[in-house]
């Protein structure tokens, strides 16, 4: 078989380790002659998968006992209306912090709901930057203030994140979620879709500090409340078993890497080997974002010339490299380096780019 070289935005690469394990279980599962898709979700058979990612998630991420994790349906784009929903009451602010096409839908659905306010952008420069955490503008009556932690469209990333206290700190953090270790405290709720770093899509994780359960919502529809699937551990309705399931399977698979830490060294040796072809290239290539604001999990760059983009991008395909076109939003290329993307796929897209420039 061709090696490939699996660099897609999302969904994303998969430990090969776990897939080969689910390739093993996918007609028997523990001894029960069927496959985990075939279970029933009260079963004890996938109620032991279903609390066994619950509670290796909490170990990995040192979450707080005050905090619940839950297995939502949706993707993220449905957490950007039940925010709202939930929280965004007569006379307080839904405060958004924009730096990219996702913080901006996110706010375009919490003003469906109730008033927002901008506590800052980075647009004016193409969302090349992250805005300065101490320089945002809060309101007293802020409900909330929302942040997207990684930016997958434009490769830029919160190195530290704000510190409030008047209002929950909120986050997307689809894109980058266990690829370091975060102080979950510091946040009232964070939501991520599974398909960048946590396993298949299908399932959406929520962590979410246990008072923000309480608030009135008797307006919002059951299935839409974070108490509902709260009460019912995640098991209010079916609930995506076969996604969990692989959810279940990478969390082991990070643990058995050494856990998070370990993780974020592996992400910063990949991501460095990339940034130095961009920054030893002598302007051949060009990072999108700036350097205080580059993301671990996706790199944004250019070659001198829309013709020269197309004809990497037709070399780097020919020679097994997937998904390394740009947001078809900005162009360019893009370079999504997930946890589960090896460092060898790394070590030879640096490979290609050394190469291909000193042929161009």
């Amino acid at each position: 078989m061709t090696t490939v070289y699996n660099f897609n935005a999302g969904p994303s690469a998969l430990p090969k380790q776990v897939l080969e394990r689910a390739q093993a279980e996918l007609t028997n599962f523990n001894g029960t002659g069927m496959s985990v898709m075939e279970l029933s979700h009260r079963s004890k058979e996938y109620e032991a998968v279903h609390q066994h990612a619950i509670n290796l998630l909490k170990e990995l991420y040192n979450i707080p006992d005050q905090y619940k994790v839950l297995f939502l349906q949706g993707g993220a784009s449905l957490q950007f209306s039940m925010i709202p929903l939930q929280f965004l009451k007569e006379g307080k602010i839904g405060n958004y912090i924009l730096t990219g096409s996702w913080s901006e839908k996110a706010l375009n659905e919490a003003k469906l709901i109730g008033e927002t306010a901008i506590a800052a952008t980075t647009k004016d420069t193409q969302y090349k930057t992250i805005p300065n955490a101490t320089h945002l503008q809060l309101n007293e009556n802020d409900a909330y203030l929302h942040l997207t932690s990684n930016n997958t469209i434009y490769g830029t990333q919160w190195a530290n994140f704000p510190e409030i206290t008047h209002a929950p700190l909120i986050a997307d953090m689809s894109s980058d979620i266990l690829s370091r270790p975060i102080d979950i405290e510091k946040f009232g709720l964070i939501y991520a879709g599974a398909q960048k770093n946590l396993g298949p899509s299908g399932v959406t994780v929520a962590i979410i500090r246990e008072d923000l359960l309480e608030e009135n919502v008797d307006q919002i529809p059951t299935v839409l409340r974070y108490k509902t699937h709260a009460d019912a551990n995640s098991l209010y309705h079916t609930p995506p078993t076969f996604s969990i399931y692989m959810l279940d399977q990478v969390l082991t698979w990070v643990k058995e890497q050494g856990g998070v830490e370990a993780i974020q060294k592996m992400n910063e040796e990949k991501a460095k080997l990339i940034y130095d072809a961009i920054d030893e290239s002598s302007g051949f290539y060009k990072g999108h974002a700036e350097k205080d604001a580059r993301s671990l999990m996706n790199i944004t760059f250019n070659l001198p010339t829309e013709e020269d983009n197309k004809k990497f991008l037709a070399k780097a395909k020919e020679l097994g490299f997937i998904g390394l076109n740009g947001h078809r939003s900005v162009g360019g290329c893009r370079a999504s380096t997930y946890n589960a993307v090896p460092l060898e796929a790394c070590l030879a897209l640096r490979d290609l780019m050394d190469s291909y420039r000193k042929n161009n």
